[in-house]
């Protein structure tokens, strides 16, 4: 018989929601990487006692997956079900229209995974509550849905879907329309909550739960390092010295800025940059790095499986966002827990978090030369990484955890009518 969800034997006397959850956002085989943070903290609140049976990880439709075809033939090579440490992921197809489609997108959406998400309830998957990520167009569409099957929805805001997509009248309307459906809203930074409560939503409505990190995963050299040439003074490092070794992590897209640091090394001699992620700017960033002849110095990792990221935050002396929008990146959170602090934009969220010298220190501007100033300043004073990483321990996963398995517990009993819309897989 076919695994639909996660079926657990329940105590009648308790009673916890049974979540689904629902985004585009979820790693997949063929992209390790996408939304893994959506990912793990679905791991951490399992952890923690709440009942996820199974997640819909929408992917769009193309019909054929040859590597010519770019990215669309990687979404074809997609698997219809995966498993995730007991966890059912299925990946039903919707249609996408590119260019074109941006308004149409929640409605396409909807109406591709409703008669999907219908038939799992029928075949015994019952769920309470749809614990939906990213506001648009996967928050809209899962507020069609919830009232399409009489089912509570919270929707979780991470970062462009309110500071990038928001700025589009059609999508700024529906994440309205959806913000006023859902029966609660999360988001990871106090600047995305200001800005639904900037669209009109009710502060009350609206809770932080920032992300967390698993420190077990993400931790320090187990060996010291050699010594790292310093930043200050003019030419190459010296005999026994390395240079300093920063890095980008992250997709190779404009908003990430990697760009901007590469432009600042040629005023950093003595330091060195690994850049870990794949997109779209890579050949136009290459060809950057070789224009201002500091091609020596940069190196391309591209794609790394998830469990290896770690080794390249415990490598690095300095992590830089140079970002012109963010939530609250991830990437901070891990290198953080590495021993690494960071250098960033004050962008989004991100000053929320690098409050402390321990941390890392913020830009004055977004110019190549306030980047130069700041790891500068931050690369002859660096704190040591087991001061770092013992700042990072406020950041927990299992905290934020808790807190949202209270929050849908919350949200399940406020209901009037039977929580799943009736016996479904109870």
């Amino acid at each position: 018989m076919t695994v639909l969800c996660e079926v657990r034997q329940e105590d009648p006397r308790a009673f916890r929601p049974r979540v689904l959850l629902f985004s585009t956002l979820f790693p997949n085989s063929e992209q390790l990487r996408h939304g893994i943070f959506v990912a793990r903290r679905m791991d951490s609140l399992r952890r923690n006692g709440a009942e996820v049976v199974a997640v819909v990880a929408p992917v769009p439709w193309f019909p054929l997956g040859h590597a010519c075809f770019g990215r669309y033939g990687v979404f074809a090579r997609v698997p219809r079900r995966e498993d995730r440490q007991g966890v059912v992921v299925h990946h039903p197809r919707y249609p996408v229209i590119p260019k074109v489609g941006m308004s149409l997108a929640p409605f396409l959406l909807a109406a591709a995974v409703a008669p999907f998400l219908s038939r799992l309830r029928r075949q015994g998957c019952g769920f309470d509550l749809i614990d939906a990520h990213y506001f648009y167009p996967d928050g809209v569409a899962a507020a069609l849905l919830g009232r399409l099957l009489n089912v509570p929805v919270v929707v979780t805001s991470r970062g462009s879907d309110l500071n990038a997509i928001a700025g589009y009248a059609a999508p700024r309307h529906l994440i309205r329309w959806a913000a006023g459906q859902a029966a609660a809203l999360v988001t990871i930074s106090m600047d995305l909550r200001q800005r639904l409560v900037r669209l009109g939503v009710p502060e009350a409505k609206v809770r932080v739960v920032r992300n967390g990190v698993d420190w077990e995963h993400f931790h320090p050299p187990e060996v010291s390092p050699a010594p790292r040439s310093p930043l200050s003074g003019a030419g190459s490092p010296g005999p026994g010295d390395r240079p300093l070794a920063l890095l980008c992590m992250g997709n190779l897209v404009p908003h990430k800025g990697t760009d901007l640091v590469i432009r600042a090394l040629p005023a950093l001699p003595r330091a060195a940059l690994t850049i870990v992620g794949e997109g779209p700017e890579r050949e136009k960033l290459e060809g950057l790095a070789r224009e201002l002849g500091v091609a020596g110095r940069v190196r391309f990792v591209g794609e790394v499986a998830p469990e290896e990221t770690w080794r390249f935050h415990a490598e690095a002396d300095l992590l830089v966002v140079a970002s012109t929008r963010e939530g609250i990146p991830n990437v901070i959170y891990e290198s953080l827990a590495c021993g690494t602090p960071v250098v960033a934009t004050a962008v989004g969220g991100i000053s929320e978090v690098l409050t402390h010298p321990a941390a890392g220190v913020l830009m004055t501007e977004r110019t190549p030369e306030a980047l130069v100033e700041a790891l500068t300043r931050l690369g002859e004073s660096r704190p040591g990484r087991e001061v770092t990483r013992e700042f990072s321990r406020r950041f927990s996963w299992d905290e934020s955890s808790r807190e949202l398995a209270s929050l849908f517990e919350a949200v399940c009993k406020r209901r009037s009518s039977p929580p799943g819309g009736g016996a479904a897989g109870r």
